[in-house]
């Protein structure tokens, strides 16, 4: 049906925990990976895409790090998966941009499979699109905030 990819799931958490920064706090990929448990190096990669699509911006430098380009109000989760993993579609003759059928389907315009699982697409897509990432955080609070992990790293280091 509907299954997150594990990028997509470790996009929405690294995304999740920059929409609860305050304005302008920037999150080094490590205090992400950190906070998250995801692999850095996948980290790595996940970031570099989500710049490549708008969603983040990165500052360089010792004191740089990521922030969101525009307030997670604005940002979809439907936003994000497609940045993480593409078309939000389970089956190539199902979504916005369907070019094809499946192997085993001799007709699409009478597909018993299809008709239901556009159902399923659409209903989805509709939740997923009207959906914003601030909405998300809003229902789940963070475990540990940036601002706390910001203290016991501080703790730490004295």
């Amino acid at each position: 049906m509907f299954i997150l990819s594990q990028r997509a799931r470790y996009t929405l958490k690294a995304l999740l925990m920059l929409s609860r920064t305050q304005a302008g706090q920037l999150l080094q990929a490590t205090e992400i990976a950190d906070a998250q448990h995801i692999p850095k190096r996948f980290l790595e990669i996940i970031l570099l895409e989500l710049r490549r699509h708008g969603i983040i911006h990165n500052i360089r430098g010792r004191d740089g790090g990521y922030v969101l380009t525009r307030p997670a109000t604005k940002i979809s989760l439907a936003e994000v998966i497609r940045a993480s993993d593409g078309p939000l579609a389970s089956l190539p003759c199902i979504g916005s941009k369907a070019q094809s059928r499946c192997d085993d389907c001799t007709d699409g315009e009478t597909c018993e499979i299809q008709r239901i699982l556009r159902e399923v697409w659409e209903a989805a897509s509709a939740i997923l699109e009207k959906t914003s990432l601030a909405e998300t955080a809003a229902l789940f609070p963070a475990i540990e905030q940036p601002s706390q992990i910001e203290r016991k790293s501080n703790a730490s280091s004295r």
